[in-house]
């Protein structure tokens, strides 16, 4: 373990690749701090430790929507199979434990640790030894400085937020002034480009139509301008919605309490509004949401409402595809 860490030490201050070693480092005097630490003894002091070493997870992200990706550009796709699965192995031994540290069931703490703590050793030997000397070959200077702004989304199991990669000035720049260009694996031919990532119109529609959630779009001037037209929509809605006031869009009884919902919005006092009642033999949820601008101008009402009826018969977890 370790063997790439003169190169590591190399690297300009705040290399992504120099941050995953200052976690492999923590990962390691965590390891130390866990094997001398006694459940039994003095459980706090365990779980304490064990709960540190639990915010690997943020490392495991950080590789899977990070790293793998850029590898992936370069045509190497080992990690994302082999290297993702153990991830998930280190999950469930994570989770088990969890359970037992529930219940302070020590032996079965005893029992099980040290599985995943040879997990984790063997995990950090194969990133030194093959993992992060081939991302180091393979991609390039320009191609690290992009990692900076996903990483921080996702965070690091350090005590301080690592300094940025490269180097900035202290000028905050807005998301919309971020001009920078990036190689990009598919066309960007009939696209529209929204606040991350690019799509047809025929794909936000398509998008739209598949989502589980009827929505219903009224804009600043009170009018609806659009509504998803899904197969299994709670509330029919036809095309001659479309221009209306909101106001004749509801019935008598109900309009007073939509109007106040709009001005409430409108004045900036609310932001969210929600309901749910049975309605034919089902459980519906509804809720509004204020539409502001990035200057904080009212744009407008969108209305959300679901079927929650099989929701709210869900108990325990279901982790396990059962299509076979």
């Amino acid at each position: 373990m370790n063997s790439f860490l003169p190169t590591v030490e190399q690297l300009p201050k705040g290399h992504p690749i120099k941050v995953y070693y200052q976690e492999s480092a923590l990962i390691q005097d965590l390891i130390l701090e866990l094997n001398d630490s006694n459940p039994v003894e003095d459980f706090q002091k365990y779980f304490n430790i064990f709960n540190q070493l639990t915010t690997i997870e943020k490392r495991f992200k950080r590789k899977e929507n990070q790293l793998f990706p850029y590898l992936e550009k370069h045509n190497w796709h080992g990690p994302s199979q082999g290297m993702w699965s153990f991830h998930d192995n280190l999950r469930e031994q994570i989770r088990l434990l969890n359970g037992y540290n529930s219940e302070k069931n020590t032996a079965k703490i005893t029992e099980n640790i040290p599985y995943l703590v040879e997990g984790i050793t063997r995990l950090l030997t194969i990133e030194d030894g093959r993992l992060f000397p081939n991302a180091m070959d393979l991609i390039s200077e320009d191609e690290w400085k992009e990692f900076y702004i996903g990483d921080e989304e996702i965070g690091w199991m350090l005590p301080e937020k690592p300094c940025p990669y490269p180097p900035v000035e202290a000028t905050y720049v807005h998301p919309s002034q971020d001009f920078s260009t990036r190689d990009l694996s598919f066309s960007l031919e009939n696209t529209f480009h929204y606040d991350e990532g690019y799509m047809t119109p025929e794909q936000v529609n398509l998008l739209l139509r598949f989502l589980p959630i009827d929505i219903t779009y009224v804009d600043e001037n009170d009018k609806v301008i659009f509504y998803n037209r899904g197969d299994d929509r709670v509330f029919a809605r036809s095309k001659g919605i479309i221009g209306r006031e909101v106001r004749f869009c509801h019935p008598p009884k109900s309009v007073d309490m939509v109007l106040r919902i709009v001005d409430e919005f409108r004045a900036g006092t609310k932001d969210v509004a929600e309901f749910w009642f049975n309605f034919k033999g089902q459980i519906i949820h509804i809720r509004y949401f204020a539409i502001r601008d990035n200057n904080k101008q009212y744009k407008g009402v969108i209305e959300m409402s679901q079927d929650i009826t099989d929701i709210q018969k869900l108990q325990g977890e279901k982790r396990l595809l059962d299509w076979d």
